[in-house]
């Protein structure tokens, strides 16, 4: 089975995680949803208040092999996710390994430029953060950026959560399986 993990830490904004776990587990993918708390707590409280509770602590997914590893957004959210070294840790080797990785809205600015990941890899985010891709080749307007070269899924924010959801399905399990999963969504990406 496909494995995907997901990272998240209070103020990591909803909209975005619960549609990204929603979307891939519609399509059959196994996804762990770790927190990246420093208190090993696995409750969080996300950008608009809602609490989430992940399936464990992100040091409990070191020595784990994931075919994806997923950043949501949001502030204070990604800023957590670049200060938790196992979470950096999981990245890097992931990143090294040439395995699929991904982030929406501030996190492929917040998280994965600031680690200085993005040198010559096509890239969106946010708007608001677009210019803090340092190194990377940006797209101001695409709502999903795929680089099938660097392994690397970007977009740019909650309007664009389902898209972003669905591209990763596609990349993971095929197009047909991305339609089959839209259709009864009533997406118009079916």
């Amino acid at each position: 089975m496909t494995k995907v993990l997901i990272a998240i830490a209070d103020g990591t904004e909803e909209l975005e995680a619960v549609c990204i776990i929603d979307v891939l587990r519609r399509a059959g993918i196994e996804v762990t949803v770790a927190s990246c708390m420093p208190t090993d707590s696995l409750l969080i409280t996300a950008s608009r208040g809602v609490k989430i509770q992940a399936d464990c602590h992100i040091k409990a997914c070191m020595n784990q092999s994931y075919k994806l590893i997923v950043l949501p957004g949001g502030i204070p959210g990604a800023k957590h996710l670049y200060e938790c070294q196992p979470l950096t840790d999981i990245l890097e080797k992931q990143i090294n390994n040439k395995q699929w990785h991904a982030a929406i809205c501030a996190s492929p600015a917040v998280v994965l430029a600031q680690h200085g990941w993005l040198k010559g890899v096509k890239a969106t985010c946010y708007p608001s953060f677009q210019d803090k891709l340092t190194g990377a080749q940006v797209d101001k307007t695409a709502a999903v950026v795929i680089d099938q070269d660097n392994k690397l899924i970007t977009s740019q924010g909650p309007g664009t959560a389902l898209a972003f959801a669905l591209a990763l399905v596609e990349v993971l399990l095929g197009k047909e399986k991305a339609q089959s999963v839209a259709q009864p969504m009533v997406t118009h990406a079916a």
